[in-house]
């Protein structure tokens, strides 16, 4: 009997991308700025406050690369998982659409990245990392 196959969580794509891009520093420096907002996630309601009052604020992206390239002030990507049901966690929430169209008012790049290569190829272009193949980092 086969089992069913495993789907993938959102947590994992960016697990992915960000270890992509520790790995990828070794090349591009810049990389080793990526880092991630805590904004997801199922909290108990004290520690939600907590964050709540230190500026937690819904929709803002996954990820942040605060490096300007491109005409940019840095990049931002929301991470989707692969499969991901449009409707259900595969759309952008009005909060999510918020946030992106706010920042890019404000010279941002950002990219609603499904799955971690989406994520990957993003990063590449944006640090002109074109000749990397296969997700490698040299």
């Amino acid at each position: 009997m086969k089992k069913p196959k495993k789907t993938i969580t959102e947590h994992e794509e960016q697990v992915a991308v960000v270890s992509w891009a520790e790995s990828a520093s070794v090349v591009c420096h810049e990389l080793a700025l990526l880092f991630a907002v805590p904004n997801a996630g199922n909290r108990h309601i004290r520690y939600a406050m907590k964050m709540r009052a230190e500026g937690l604020q819904s929709g803002v992206p996954d990820l942040f690369l605060p490096v300007a390239r491109q005409g940019s002030h840095g990049l931002f990507i929301e991470m989707k998982r692969k499969g991901a049901t449009p409707g259900l966690n595969g759309k952008l929430s009005e909060a999510q659409k918020a946030w992106i169209e706010a920042l890019r008012g404000q010279g941002y790049r950002v990219e609603m990245c499904i799955g971690a290569e989406e994520a990957i190829a993003v990063l590449k272009d944006y640090c002109s990392l074109g000749w990397m193949e296969n997700g490698g980092a040299a």
